[in-house]
């Protein structure tokens, strides 16, 4: 860690306790150690964060069993699920049973060579293995804790189970997706749980901040439903002030037109975004009907949103006639913004993919790739790695808990055959 001082390295932090694969980092947190605990989600994807920037990240796994990750997901390489790979890439893995007092006891040898713990477990079952933020502080006062769960740490629903969807529905996402027509629906993908993670990981490096400032540590506490509130927009402002509460409204945000999905007449679909004044103008003119932006209907925000439904029949009337190909270029001649909805085989052949590699593909078992996304955001100076793809359960024990904590063979024995490890 950077203090007034000077570039600290773990070396210098703990010893020589460096491996081989540690070498390979590089990134702007090459000089912090991570202790994931938990498992789904939400914690992970916040030490998958930390990670892909160089972070040391040692995941901890219930012997035996691993994170069910390791099974979720339909597809699978290697016989295996594909999901976990991405999620715990540039991770090591490390077998410990935190519910026994003595693997309770090496979870605080390792926040004592650590920087961060992350954990994601419903509130009170870290204190009830005294393994509570008090405890952990004391041994070392420079930790910082990312706690990510559905409600936070506090309050009168902290100790529920709280899993993404549900922090989706009490944070207001679910009620505003979908079609009107239709009950709520849900986003395809896990977003509550990784806006929390994504917040979490932003909580975890103010803290590393002040840490550098202050050479003090601190709790940090994200809650999935907090989350999902925080990206709300003026949703709570526009009931606050005038009793307006945003309903479903599919594929538009009513008043605000031009900007829908439109059908092409090889059978797709494209987005087209053009309700400033100007940019409709360029729109009509793409059209062949540049007096539309005269046209007292459409010449101004205001005016297209009290038409919406049928500026959006004459688009799409027009949209039909062209293949997604050629409308695409028409489009961005004009300077419309405009895309095409992609599913993954058309991001794999997009230039524009290819050209800032944002899809890589990283080495995967004992043979063959897999593909995956890459890093987000880009740094110039000190950019994030993908070095490996999720690890084998327990695959880095002896780096754990020979190299690092200094068991001998007679204690890794006794851990083994006891199920601590």
């Amino acid at each position: 860690m950077r203090g007034s001082g000077g570039s600290i390295t773990l070396r210098q932090k703990y010893g020589d306790i460096m491996t081989a694969s540690d070498e390979n980092r590089s990134g702007p947190l090459t000089d912090l150690r991570v202790i994931e605990m938990g498992q789904l989600l939400a914690g992970p994807f916040c030490a998958q964060l930390l990670g892909d920037f160089g972070a040391e990240v040692i995941k901890l796994e219930q012997p035996g069993v691993g994170d069910p990750m390791r099974e979720w997901g339909r597809e699978r390489a290697n016989g295996k699920a594909v999901w976990f790979p991405v999620l715990a890439r540039n991770k090591k893995s490390a077998t410990l049973n935190a519910r026994e007092p003595e693997g309770q006891e090496i979870i605080r040898e390792l926040v004592g060579k650590s920087d961060i713990l992350v954990e994601n477990f419903r509130p009170g079952t870290m204190e009830r293995w005294n393994l509570g933020w008090d405890e952990l502080s004391k041994i070392n006062p420079r930790l910082v804790m990312v706690r990510v769960s559905g409600y936070g740490q506090t309050g009168p629903y902290s100790k529920r189970a709280g899993y993404g969807a549900i922090g989706e529905a009490l944070g207001g996402l679910r009620h505003v997706v979908g079609d009107p027509s239709t009950p709520p629906s849900r986003v395809g993908i896990s977003l509550g749980d990784t806006l929390a993670a994504t917040f979490a990981a932003l909580g975890c490096m103010m803290a590393i901040h002040n840490v550098h400032r202050t050479g003090r540590g601190q709790m940090v506490d994200s809650a999935i439903y907090e989350a999902v509130l925080g990206v709300m927009e003026s949703l709570v402002s526009e009931y606050d002030q005038g009793g307006f509460i945003r309903e479903r409204t599919g594929s538009i945000l009513p008043k605000i037109a031009p900007s829908n999905v439109y059908p092409t007449k090889d059978g797709k679909m494209i987005v087209i975004g053009a309700n400033q004044d100007t940019v409709f103008g360029r729109l009509a003119g793409a059209m062949g009907e540049p007096e539309l932006a005269g046209d007292e209907r459409y010449s101004s925000h205001t005016a297209r949103g009290e038409h919406q439904e049928e500026l959006d029949d004459r688009i799409s009337a027009w949209t039909s006639t062209i293949d997604s190909g050629p409308l695409e270029e028409i489009l961005e001649a004009a300077g419309v913004p405009a895309g095409n909805i992609y599913r993954v085989p058309e991001m794999l052949e997009d230039a524009h993919f290819k050209a800032r590699e944002a899809i890589i593909r990283v080495t995967h078992g004992n043979s063959g790739t897999l593909a995956m996304q890459n890093i987000v955001p880009r740094l110039s100076e000190t950019p994030g790695v993908i070095r490996r793809s999720g690890p084998e359960l327990g695959e880095h024990n002896d780096d754990v808990y020979r190299k690092l904590l200094g068991f001998d063979d007679s204690r890794m024995k006794a851990l083994k055959d006891s199920g601590i490890i």
